[in-house]
């Protein structure tokens, strides 16, 4: 929400939703955003099912986190990619199956290796630039390139062409799209804050700073020193 660095702000009724009285919150303001994208792009953008094997990259971030948790509450078999053992740890805690440390692997030949070449239905990917080209060679034949993010830059421009081989569809979806009337709005977050209420969902807070250190926090997102979501307290 624009303003949100901020003490105080205005808001439009249609943009606000009830919070549950179990939900602090730290853990409502760490949960909201990134857990309607992972709410929407687990139940809408390509809506995972019990058949379905998905990769999510940055598995340990604050999106990642979530959306492993959906994706294994639909029943899917979940690939994560992280950078650190550590972030290895708190991925599979979430619900990952595999974890891959691209660091040290390469997560197209694991990919390959773990669905003994099929490849998978979709990819979830927040990186952007340094994984683009390589998440779509994970993909089996009509499976779907979910680019949310660019943590690594922008990525460049291709040519359609690449996506002929195996029929690949590629989708660049943007939480307001999936949030666009006070319905869909109240569903999604009603899903995500009552999933969080009842112990169904679990949102990590990496660290809560004050507002004068926002400078700190976006120098931590930067460095990917995070493993969930980081709070800024007015």
């Amino acid at each position: 929400m624009r303003g949100s660095y901020a003490t105080h702000v205005v808001a439009h009724t249609d943009k606000l939703v009830k919070v549950p009285e179990s939900v602090d919150a730290h853990t409502a303001a760490a949960g909201m955003l990134q857990g309607m994208t992972a709410h929407f792009l687990a139940r809408a953008t390509y809506a995972l099912a019990e058949s379905d094997t998905c990769l999510v990259h940055a598995a340990a971030g604050g999106v990642g986190l979530l959306l492993c948790q959906f994706a294994k509450r639909a029943g899917a078999r979940v690939i994560g990619t992280v950078s650190t053992r550590e972030k290895a740890e708190l991925a599979t805690r979430a619900g990952a199956d595999h974890v891959i440390l691209y660091t040290e692997e390469d997560f197209v030949v694991e990919v390959r290796r773990i669905t003994s070449g099929a490849g998978v239905s979709v990819v979830y990917d927040s990186v952007g630039k340094t994984t683009f080209r390589e998440s779509l060679r994970c993909l089996r034949p009509r499976g779907l390139l979910v680019t949310f993010g660019q943590s690594s830059g922008p990525i460049a421009p291709f040519d359609p062409l690449a996506l002929k081989d195996g029929s690949l569809y590629v989708t660049r979806p943007g939480l307001n799209d999936y949030t666009a009337t006070k319905g869909e709005l109240a569903m999604r977050a009603g899903e995500v804050l009552g999933a969080i209420a009842n112990g169904e969902l679990r949102v990590r807070v990496h660290a809560a700073l004050a507002l004068d250190e926002a400078a700190r926090a976006h120098r931590m997102l930067e460095a990917r020193e995070t493993a969930g979501k980081v709070v800024l307290t007015p």
